[in-house]
Protein backbone atom coordinates (compact mmCIF):
# COMPACT_ATOMS: atom_id res chain seq x y z
CA UNK A 1 0.00 0.00 0.00
CA UNK A 2 1.14 3.21 -0.96
CA UNK A 3 2.32 5.69 2.18
CA UNK A 4 -0.68 7.99 2.71
CA UNK A 5 -0.25 11.80 1.74
CA UNK A 6 -1.69 15.16 3.27
CA UNK A 7 -4.18 15.58 0.11
CA UNK A 8 -5.38 11.87 1.68
CA UNK A 9 -6.00 13.22 4.84
CA UNK A 10 -7.60 15.96 3.59
CA UNK A 11 -9.96 14.32 1.77
CA UNK A 12 -10.72 11.70 4.69
CA UNK A 13 -11.32 14.93 6.89
CA UNK A 14 -13.43 17.03 4.00
CA UNK A 15 -10.92 19.67 4.65
CA UNK A 16 -9.22 21.78 2.39
CA UNK A 17 -5.67 20.73 1.56
CA UNK A 18 -4.50 23.65 3.26
CA UNK A 19 -6.21 23.26 6.48
CA UNK A 20 -4.98 19.86 6.90
CA UNK A 21 -1.29 21.40 6.88
CA UNK A 22 -1.99 24.01 9.54
CA UNK A 23 -3.20 21.37 11.85
CA UNK A 24 -0.39 19.25 10.95
CA UNK A 25 1.56 22.39 11.42
CA UNK A 26 0.30 23.10 14.41
CA UNK A 27 -0.91 26.58 13.09
CA UNK A 28 -3.76 28.55 15.00
CA UNK A 29 -7.01 29.68 13.53
CA UNK A 30 -8.02 26.09 13.58
CA UNK A 31 -11.44 25.11 15.23
CA UNK A 32 -11.36 22.27 17.52
CA UNK A 33 -13.22 20.59 15.54
CA UNK A 34 -11.56 20.94 12.41
CA UNK A 35 -8.38 20.07 14.03
CA UNK A 36 -10.01 16.97 15.64
CA UNK A 37 -11.39 15.82 12.44
CA UNK A 38 -8.36 15.87 10.95
CA UNK A 39 -6.48 14.60 13.75
CA UNK A 40 -8.86 11.20 13.51
CA UNK A 41 -7.99 11.08 10.00
CA UNK A 42 -4.72 11.11 10.62
CA UNK A 43 -4.76 8.42 13.04
CA UNK A 44 -6.86 6.04 10.52
CA UNK A 45 -4.55 6.53 7.50
CA UNK A 46 -1.68 6.52 10.10
CA UNK A 47 -0.17 9.65 7.84
CA UNK A 48 3.15 10.11 9.09
CA UNK A 49 4.53 14.42 8.47
CA UNK A 50 7.14 14.71 6.10
CA UNK A 51 9.70 16.21 8.89
CA UNK A 52 11.95 17.45 5.74
CA UNK A 53 9.13 19.57 4.24
CA UNK A 54 7.84 20.63 7.02
CA UNK A 55 10.98 22.39 8.04
CA UNK A 56 11.80 23.63 5.41
CA UNK A 57 8.49 25.45 4.79
CA UNK A 58 9.41 26.99 8.43
CA UNK A 59 12.88 28.05 7.39
CA UNK A 60 14.38 26.03 9.47
CA UNK A 61 16.68 22.58 9.36
CA UNK A 62 15.17 20.67 11.95
CA UNK A 63 18.93 20.19 13.49
CA UNK A 64 19.97 21.73 16.66
CA UNK A 65 24.02 21.21 17.73
CA UNK A 66 25.40 19.89 20.87
CA UNK A 67 28.88 21.70 21.72
CA UNK A 68 31.05 20.18 24.86
CA UNK A 69 34.51 19.72 25.57
CA UNK A 70 35.01 16.00 25.67
CA UNK A 71 33.15 13.29 25.09
CA UNK A 72 35.07 10.93 26.59
CA UNK A 73 33.97 12.47 29.93
CA UNK A 74 31.28 10.16 31.51
CA UNK A 75 29.23 13.29 32.85
CA UNK A 76 28.94 15.12 29.05
CA UNK A 77 28.49 11.52 27.57
CA UNK A 78 25.76 11.14 29.73
CA UNK A 79 24.19 15.11 29.17
CA UNK A 80 24.18 14.27 25.28
CA UNK A 81 22.30 10.93 25.62
CA UNK A 82 19.48 13.05 27.78
CA UNK A 83 19.74 16.00 24.82
CA UNK A 84 19.54 13.43 22.42
CA UNK A 85 15.90 12.36 23.92
CA UNK A 86 14.57 15.75 25.00
CA UNK A 87 15.01 16.84 21.14
CA UNK A 88 13.51 14.26 19.51
CA UNK A 89 10.14 15.08 21.50
CA UNK A 90 10.96 18.11 19.27
CA UNK A 91 11.60 15.97 16.18
CA UNK A 92 15.44 17.26 16.15
CA UNK A 93 18.13 15.78 15.12
CA UNK A 94 21.22 16.83 17.17
CA UNK A 95 24.94 17.60 15.68
CA UNK A 96 27.32 16.62 18.26
CA UNK A 97 30.56 18.56 18.09
CA UNK A 98 33.63 18.56 20.31
CA UNK A 99 35.47 21.58 21.22
CA UNK A 100 38.36 21.03 23.60
CA UNK A 101 41.55 21.77 22.20
CA UNK A 102 40.23 22.61 19.04
CA UNK A 103 41.77 26.55 18.04
CA UNK A 104 39.21 27.03 15.37
CA UNK A 105 36.54 27.47 17.69
CA UNK A 106 37.69 30.00 18.43
CA UNK A 107 37.08 31.29 14.83
CA UNK A 108 34.51 33.25 14.10
CA UNK A 109 33.88 31.81 10.65
CA UNK A 110 33.86 27.87 11.39
CA UNK A 111 31.41 29.30 13.75
CA UNK A 112 29.11 31.08 11.01
CA UNK A 113 29.54 27.82 9.03
CA UNK A 114 28.06 25.94 11.89
CA UNK A 115 25.16 28.15 12.58
CA UNK A 116 23.84 28.44 8.86
CA UNK A 117 23.61 24.48 9.15
CA UNK A 118 21.18 24.72 12.25
CA UNK A 119 18.41 25.99 14.12
CA UNK A 120 20.03 26.78 17.90
CA UNK A 121 22.85 25.08 19.38
CA UNK A 122 23.45 24.19 23.47
CA UNK A 123 27.05 25.30 24.11
CA UNK A 124 28.71 23.86 27.23
CA UNK A 125 31.86 25.67 27.85
CA UNK A 126 35.36 23.46 28.94
CA UNK A 127 37.72 26.74 29.41
CA UNK A 128 37.44 30.25 29.76
CA UNK A 129 37.31 32.68 26.57
CA UNK A 130 37.14 28.94 24.14
CA UNK A 131 35.26 30.79 21.86
CA UNK A 132 33.58 34.18 21.02
CA UNK A 133 29.57 33.03 20.32
CA UNK A 134 28.38 37.03 21.02
CA UNK A 135 30.17 37.77 17.32
CA UNK A 136 28.50 35.03 15.37
CA UNK A 137 25.43 34.46 17.02
CA UNK A 138 22.83 37.40 15.93
CA UNK A 139 20.07 35.07 14.54
CA UNK A 140 20.88 31.29 16.37
CA UNK A 141 19.57 30.63 19.45
CA UNK A 142 22.01 29.20 21.95
CA UNK A 143 21.35 27.91 25.57
CA UNK A 144 24.47 27.61 28.02
CA UNK A 145 25.24 24.71 29.93
CA UNK A 146 27.12 24.43 32.98
CA UNK A 147 29.52 27.62 33.80
CA UNK A 148 28.21 31.21 32.04
CA UNK A 149 30.91 32.91 30.25
CA UNK A 150 28.78 35.63 28.42
CA UNK A 151 27.04 37.24 31.20
CA UNK A 152 23.64 37.29 30.93
CA UNK A 153 23.73 37.24 26.57
CA UNK A 154 22.15 33.91 26.90
CA UNK A 155 19.82 31.88 28.13
CA UNK A 156 21.77 29.76 30.23
CA UNK A 157 20.91 26.10 32.64
CA UNK A 158 23.24 25.05 35.14
CA UNK A 159 23.16 24.17 39.30
CA UNK A 160 23.95 26.06 41.78
CA UNK A 161 28.10 24.61 42.46
CA UNK A 162 28.38 26.96 45.02
CA UNK A 163 25.59 25.15 47.18
CA UNK A 164 26.44 21.42 46.14
CA UNK A 165 30.38 22.21 47.05
CA UNK A 166 29.40 23.53 50.65
CA UNK A 167 26.87 20.46 50.58
CA UNK A 168 29.44 18.18 49.80
CA UNK A 169 31.91 19.75 51.96
CA UNK A 170 30.03 19.93 55.17
CA UNK A 171 28.76 15.66 54.73
CA UNK A 172 32.64 15.24 55.08
CA UNK A 173 32.24 17.50 58.45
CA UNK A 174 29.49 15.60 59.57
CA UNK A 175 30.54 12.08 59.56
CA UNK A 176 33.83 13.52 61.61
CA UNK A 177 36.36 14.76 59.33
CA UNK A 178 38.66 18.09 60.12
CA UNK A 179 41.17 18.04 57.42
CA UNK A 180 39.46 18.13 54.68
CA UNK A 181 41.26 18.65 51.12
CA UNK A 182 40.25 19.45 47.37
CA UNK A 183 41.08 18.27 44.70
CA UNK A 184 40.49 19.44 40.84
CA UNK A 185 40.81 23.38 40.90
CA UNK A 186 42.53 24.04 37.39
CA UNK A 187 46.44 24.83 37.35
CA UNK A 188 45.43 27.70 34.74
CA UNK A 189 43.02 30.32 35.11
CA UNK A 190 40.18 29.48 36.92
CA UNK A 191 36.48 28.59 34.77
CA UNK A 192 33.60 29.30 36.57
CA UNK A 193 32.95 25.86 37.57
CA UNK A 194 35.77 25.01 39.73
CA UNK A 195 35.88 28.82 41.36
CA UNK A 196 32.49 28.11 42.18
CA UNK A 197 33.34 24.50 43.62
CA UNK A 198 36.55 25.95 45.44
CA UNK A 199 34.04 28.91 46.68
CA UNK A 200 31.78 26.51 48.81
CA UNK A 201 34.47 24.04 49.59
CA UNK A 202 35.70 27.28 51.42
CA UNK A 203 32.53 28.07 52.94
CA UNK A 204 31.86 24.95 54.56
CA UNK A 205 35.24 25.18 56.18
CA UNK A 206 35.02 28.45 57.51
CA UNK A 207 31.65 27.64 58.63
CA UNK A 208 32.63 24.57 60.75
CA UNK A 209 35.47 26.70 62.07
CA UNK A 210 38.29 24.79 59.72
CA UNK A 211 41.09 26.55 58.68
CA UNK A 212 41.28 26.28 54.87
CA UNK A 213 44.93 24.82 54.15
CA UNK A 214 46.55 25.64 50.82
CA UNK A 215 48.68 22.95 50.98
CA UNK A 216 44.86 20.62 50.89
CA UNK A 217 44.03 22.75 47.78
CA UNK A 218 45.76 20.47 45.07
CA UNK A 219 45.57 21.21 41.46
CA UNK A 220 44.51 19.42 38.46
CA UNK A 221 45.34 19.95 34.73
CA UNK A 222 41.59 17.75 33.75
CA UNK A 223 38.75 16.65 35.48
CA UNK A 224 40.46 13.10 34.26
CA UNK A 225 41.22 10.37 37.27
CA UNK A 226 44.69 10.11 36.28
CA UNK A 227 44.98 13.52 37.67
CA UNK A 228 42.93 12.16 40.50
CA UNK A 229 45.71 9.87 41.54
CA UNK A 230 48.51 12.17 40.98
CA UNK A 231 46.69 14.37 43.33
CA UNK A 232 46.09 11.97 45.73
CA UNK A 233 50.05 10.75 45.82
CA UNK A 234 50.62 14.10 47.16
CA UNK A 235 48.27 14.36 49.26
CA UNK A 236 49.71 11.72 51.29
CA UNK A 237 53.22 12.41 51.05
CA UNK A 238 51.95 15.55 53.43
CA UNK A 239 53.67 15.22 57.12
CA UNK A 240 49.97 15.13 58.14
CA UNK A 241 47.50 13.93 55.13
CA UNK A 242 43.97 14.49 55.09
CA UNK A 243 41.22 12.38 56.16
CA UNK A 244 38.61 13.91 53.86
CA UNK A 245 38.93 14.55 49.79
CA UNK A 246 35.90 16.44 47.91
CA UNK A 247 36.50 15.79 44.57
CA UNK A 248 35.36 18.10 42.14
CA UNK A 249 34.61 15.47 39.60
CA UNK A 250 33.62 11.53 39.97
CA UNK A 251 36.49 10.68 37.45
CA UNK A 252 39.02 12.62 39.60
CA UNK A 253 37.68 10.68 42.98
CA UNK A 254 38.21 7.53 40.86
CA UNK A 255 42.35 8.26 40.48
CA UNK A 256 42.03 9.19 44.03
CA UNK A 257 40.37 5.94 45.33
CA UNK A 258 43.18 3.92 43.06
CA UNK A 259 46.14 5.85 44.82
CA UNK A 260 44.59 5.25 48.82
CA UNK A 261 43.90 1.67 47.46
CA UNK A 262 47.79 1.19 46.33
CA UNK A 263 48.76 2.87 49.91
CA UNK A 264 46.32 0.04 52.00
CA UNK A 265 44.72 3.17 53.22
CA UNK A 266 41.05 2.29 54.44
CA UNK A 267 38.17 4.04 53.03
CA UNK A 268 35.92 5.89 54.58
CA UNK A 269 37.78 4.94 57.73
CA UNK A 270 40.98 6.79 57.15
CA UNK A 271 40.02 9.31 54.29
CA UNK A 272 36.39 9.74 53.28
CA UNK A 273 35.84 10.56 49.50
CA UNK A 274 32.95 12.60 48.04
CA UNK A 275 33.32 13.31 44.11
CA UNK A 276 30.77 15.33 41.86
CA UNK A 277 28.51 14.40 39.22
CA UNK A 278 27.31 11.15 39.74
CA UNK A 279 28.43 8.95 36.42
CA UNK A 280 27.64 5.62 36.26
CA UNK A 281 30.87 3.69 37.17
CA UNK A 282 31.30 6.13 40.47
CA UNK A 283 28.18 3.89 41.63
CA UNK A 284 30.03 0.62 41.18
CA UNK A 285 33.72 1.31 42.46
CA UNK A 286 34.69 -0.13 45.34
CA UNK A 287 34.15 1.34 47.33
CA UNK A 288 31.04 3.18 45.53
CA UNK A 289 31.69 7.14 45.58
CA UNK A 290 29.31 9.48 47.68
CA UNK A 291 28.43 12.63 45.12
CA UNK A 292 26.79 15.29 45.01
CA UNK A 293 24.15 14.46 41.79
CA UNK A 294 22.70 17.05 39.01
CA UNK A 295 19.43 16.29 37.88
CA UNK A 296 20.83 15.94 34.29
CA UNK A 297 18.19 14.86 32.68
CA UNK A 298 16.22 18.08 33.79
CA UNK A 299 19.01 20.33 32.59
CA UNK A 300 18.72 18.52 28.79
CA UNK A 301 14.85 19.39 28.89
CA UNK A 302 15.23 22.62 29.77
CA UNK A 303 17.87 23.16 27.76
CA UNK A 304 15.53 22.33 24.53
CA UNK A 305 12.54 23.83 25.69
CA UNK A 306 14.56 26.97 25.95
CA UNK A 307 15.58 26.84 22.50
CA UNK A 308 12.15 25.53 21.36
CA UNK A 309 10.87 28.93 22.88
CA UNK A 310 13.62 31.05 21.41
CA UNK A 311 12.50 29.57 18.13
CA UNK A 312 8.69 30.35 18.50
CA UNK A 313 9.28 33.64 19.85
CA UNK A 314 8.63 36.86 18.25
CA UNK A 315 11.29 39.28 18.95
CA UNK A 316 14.44 38.65 21.42
CA UNK A 317 12.98 37.85 24.97
CA UNK A 318 15.37 38.61 27.67
CA UNK A 319 17.86 35.68 28.29
CA UNK A 320 16.82 33.26 31.27
CA UNK A 321 19.37 32.12 33.85
CA UNK A 322 17.70 28.45 35.59
CA UNK A 323 18.98 27.00 38.45
CA UNK A 324 18.49 23.03 38.59
CA UNK A 325 18.17 20.78 41.57
CA UNK A 326 20.85 18.11 42.86
CA UNK A 327 21.31 15.60 45.63
CA UNK A 328 23.73 14.67 47.77
CA UNK A 329 24.04 10.86 47.12
CA UNK A 330 25.50 8.93 50.42
CA UNK A 331 27.55 5.30 49.44
CA UNK A 332 30.36 3.79 50.70
CA UNK A 333 33.30 6.26 50.55
CA UNK A 334 31.55 7.81 53.49
CA UNK A 335 29.35 6.03 54.75
CA UNK A 336 31.49 3.10 55.33
CA UNK A 337 28.46 0.73 55.07
CA UNK A 338 26.98 -1.04 51.89
CA UNK A 339 24.27 1.09 49.76
CA UNK A 340 22.51 0.25 47.30
CA UNK A 341 24.36 1.14 44.13
CA UNK A 342 21.64 3.10 42.65
CA UNK A 343 22.14 5.83 45.45
CA UNK A 344 19.28 4.88 48.23
CA UNK A 345 20.40 7.27 50.92
CA UNK A 346 19.71 10.71 49.73
CA UNK A 347 19.50 14.11 51.46
CA UNK A 348 18.19 16.94 49.23
CA UNK A 349 19.56 20.18 47.94
CA UNK A 350 19.53 22.62 50.38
Amino acid sequence: MDRPRLKDVAERAGVSLKTASNVVNDFPHVSDATRQRVQEAIDALGYRPNVSARNLARGRTGIIALAVPRLDMPYVAEMARYVIEAADAHSWIVLVEQTAGRPEWQNGAVLDDLFRRIDGLIYSPGLAGESSLEQVAADTPIVLLGENLYDERFDHVSIDNVAAARTATEHLVAVGKRRIAAVGVRRERQSGTTRERLTGYRQALRAAGLPVEPKLVRPAGSFRGEEGERAAEALLRLPKPPDGIFCFTDWVALGVLRALHNHGVRVPEDIAVVGFDDIPYGRVATPSITTIAPDKREIARIAVDLLAQRLSARGRPSPRSTLVDFDLVVRESTSGRTVDPGGTARRPRH
